[in-house]
């Protein structure tokens, strides 16, 4: 066994602290990898703070995970050792049922659904599984994605959750030329929003409480940017939107989006607040036909669909480098927004 150099949290009170642990012998199709870089995801502070009451202590965040395989199980024919790769927000799923013959295995509907990177449960075994804030890891080879070689590594990590995240409902529900698409929201998520939907070629709106990121939001690539908050703004938009992906991870009314919807045009809800959302009102829907829905991550193929795509277009998400002694401090700084736009941990300061 490989000893991992890891963070993690004993309790909901707890603050993160060094935690090591033993890697998992290689199974037959297994891969070993050297993580080199772990974005933070506000999913992380939800886990460790026990905040969607589901978390098994200790737990170690990371599913944004960037790495260099070190070894590779007897069967394993995906990758090569000293391949670049990522591993995401699953580890394992059923692998039989029709979500995950369609390859859409974060919709997993075995007994107990996909199993997550971190705070999960190992199907051989029964073990906790541990995620990427970690310098080891061993995941089985299906749930590896090769990373494209011309994009800075630090920068895509985090497109194993937010990339995919807002990348699936663009694929979904057809962004591109001829369409207007909005982004709520403009931190880890949204930016990744913004990039990817501008990339698409449609015509892209950010909506953000902060008049202070207008700038940064045409920076990403939006082409108008509206003052959520500023009713006439809002009111300029009615019954024009296709798309609205919906980032934001606090409660928070949906009816004043859900009106710039055009006949038709969708909302996806892709934040995942502690508390649900205000019911909206369901004239709003039932008028214009317009749909409210929700999406979550991406499955395998799509996830390397979102990376080849990435990689075709130069995209990686903005970050801030950090050692992984400051994750208390990252998380602190990201309940106050205070970050453009994602945390990242260098993995190397694990062993430090």
């Amino acid at each position: 066994m490989t000893t991992s150099y890891a963070f993690g949290a004993t309790g909901p009170k707890a603050a993160l602290a060094p935690f090591n642990y033993e890697v998992r012998d290689l199974r037959e199709f297994d891969v070993q990898l050297e993580v080199l870089y772990c974005g933070v995801c506000h999913s992380d502070l939800h886990q460790a703070r026990d905040e969607w009451r589901n978390t098994i202590y200790p737990v170690v965040p990371g599913h944004e995970i960037v790495g260099r395989v070190t070894a590779i199980g007897s069967q394993a024919t995906k990758f090569k050792i000293g391949d670049i790769v990522g591993v995401g927000c699953m580890v394992d799923s059923c692998r039989s049922c029709p979500s995950c013959k369609e390859g859409l295995e974060q919709y997993c509907e075995g007994e107990t659904g996909f199993v997550p990177t971190y705070n999960g449960t190992d199907k051989q075994t029964g073990a906790i599984t541990y995620g990427g804030y970690s310098s080891q890891m061993v995941v089985d080879e299906a749930y590896v994605l090769s990373v494209p070689k011309n994009l800075d590594l630090a920068g895509v990590a985090p497109l194993l959750c937010a990339g995919i995240t807002t990348y699936s409902p663009l694929r979904t529900w057809n962004a591109g030329p001829g369409k207007k698409v909005g982004i709520v929201g403009l931190g880890g998520l949204g930016h990744m929003g913004v990039k990817l939907a501008a990339a698409m070629g449609a015509h892209v709106v950010l909506f953000t409480t902060s008049p202070s990121k207008i700038e940064d939001g045409k920076r990403l690539g939006a082409n108008e940017v509206v003052i959520s908050k500023n009713a006439d703004e809002m009111n300029a938009h009615a019954n024009s939107f296709d798309l609205i992906v919906n980032t934001v991870a606090a409660q928070h009314d949906l009816n004043p989006f859900l009106n710039l919807l055009r006949r038709d045009g969708t909302m996806v809800l892709v934040g995942a607040p502690e508390h649900d959302h205000p019911s909206p009102q369901v004239f709003n829907l039932i008028f214009k036909r317009r749909r409210l829905a929700g999406s979550l991550i991406g499955g395998i193929a799509e996830t390397q669909e979102m990376l080849d795509f990435c990689g075709e277009h130069g995209i990686t998400s903005d970050i801030e480098l950090i050692p992984a002694q400051q994750i208390n401090e990252a998380y602190e700084r990201m309940l106050k927004s205070d970050v453009k736009y994602r945390f990242v941990i260098d993995s190397a300061s694990l062993k430090q």
